[in-house]
Parts: C-alpha cells; sequence; structure tokens
C-alpha cells in the first residue's frame, strides 16, 4: 500500500493519497481496533467497504505518525472527529484508492472519485444551470467531476446534512487543467463563506480538497 501522493498545502495542513493492494487481514494488523471498531468493520457487507475503511485510518495513522490507539468516530452529523488528537480530519476513497486530509488548525475537507462517463446522468442533481451553462463540452466528464469534487469536499468541511450541493454549494466558472483550482461558496440563511478549492486529476481519478 504505497503512498502515491503526498503533499504539504502549509505547515499545519497536508493530504495524501494510497493505492489500496493489500487484503483486509493485512491492513487490520496495522491498527489498534476496540470492540465497537471491530462490531463495525465486520457490519460492513462488501470486501470493497472493509478495504476501505481500513485503508482510510491506515493512511491516518501514518499521517498523524503515531503508534497510539487514533480514537476516530462520527459526531451527530457523520463527519469523522478524533477524540484523543487535536487535529481536523477528512476521508475518502474510490475504488482502488484512499485519500486524507489532516491539519492542526483548519477545518478541511477532501474527495476523490474514479471518473466515469455516468456522471452526466445525475448532473442536474448537484449543478445548478448556471454551472451547467460554464462547463461546455470540451472536458466536460473531467470537469463535472471537478465540481462534484469540489462540492463534496466543501461538504465535508461544513460537516452539515442540510447542505444542499445544488442549491446551497455554488461555483465560480473556471478554466480546467488537470491541476488546477477554483472558487466557491457556501451560502444557506446567515451563512456565507467563500473558499478556494484545489483539484488533481491522476490517472483515472478526480482528487478535490479544501480547507478555511
Amino acid at each position: 500500500m504505497p503512498i502515491t501522493f503526498f503533499e504539504n498545502i502549509d505547515d499545519n495542513t497536508s493530504i495524501a493519497m494510497w493505492k489500496i493492494e493489500e487484503s483486509p487481514e493485512v491492513l487490520e494488523a496495522q491498527l489498534q481496533l476496540k470492540e465497537h471498531e471491530l462490531k463495525l468493520l465486520r457490519s460492513l457487507s462488501k470486501e470493497k467497504r472493509n478495504l476501505h475503511w481500513l485503508a482510510t485510518r491506515v493512511l491516518l495513522r501514518k499521517m498523524l505518525n503515531t503508534q497510539e490507539y487514533i480514537d476516530c468516530q462520527a459526531n451527530e452529523n457523520g463527519k469523522p472527529i478524533l477524540m484523543n488528537h487535536p487535529h481536523h480530519i477528512s476521508l475518502s476513497h474510490s475504488y482502488d484508492y484512499a485519500a486524507v486530509m489532516v491539519s492542526k488548525t483548519k477545518k478541511v475537507g477532501i474527495d476523490i472519485e474514479i471518473i466515469k462517463s455516468k456522471i452526466e446522468r445525475v448532473q442536474n442533481k448537484f449543478m445548478n444551470s448556471e454551472e451547467l451553462s460554464f462547463i461546455g463540452d470540451e472536458d466536460r466528464i473531467e470537469k463535472l467531476y471537478v465540481c462534484w469534487c469540489a462540492k463534496e469536499a466543501l461538504y465535508k468541511l461544513n460537516g452539515e446534512k442540510e447542505i444542499s450541493f445544488k442549491d446551497h454549494i455554488h461555483l465560480k466558472s473556471f478554466n480546467y487543467e488537470e491541476n488546477g483550482s477554483l472558487i466557491a461558496k457556501i451560502e444557506k440563511q446567515n451563512l456565507k463563506e467563500a473558499y478556494t478549492v484545489n483539484y488533481k486529476k491522476f490517472d483515472n481519478y478526480m482528487l478535490g480538497y479544501v480547507s478555511e
């Protein structure tokens, strides 16, 4: 399970991707799991879900560089939080990759997705009409994945279930490159915040990430 990508965003924030090549047993042996975590792990119906759950936590352990038990739980909105470390975290996975973002000082969000043409079938569920108008035809599938990953990363950073991708997260027009950024806003009731979301294309995957 080699780290295929690592980057320090600043002195306190970093991201990493890991290609999953091990069995669940090999990954589990690298963790210190409590009974409630083992119960959750056994409840995951598919081996791929087991691999994803385990891989994100093994990668998290490596990024925190600790041999101690990492108490990673979900809050009331399902956002992963660390109970015994001060860091903010965000976890993601897709097919053969796990991705983790860690920061000592800022809320963060990360998302990785394998690129498939079927995203066009659901584009109207997460994109508003203005966003669809600037996507155009050139590199359309890649641009749609940039938009999805950006919105998912912002959703994870915000950490509230009542955020709509289509109605509350708005993206500015951007020029697509395989390594780029775009401006996005979360606008909901009394909340109005602007962010710069970064994205990178790796092989047939899109990675999006953002910090406060």
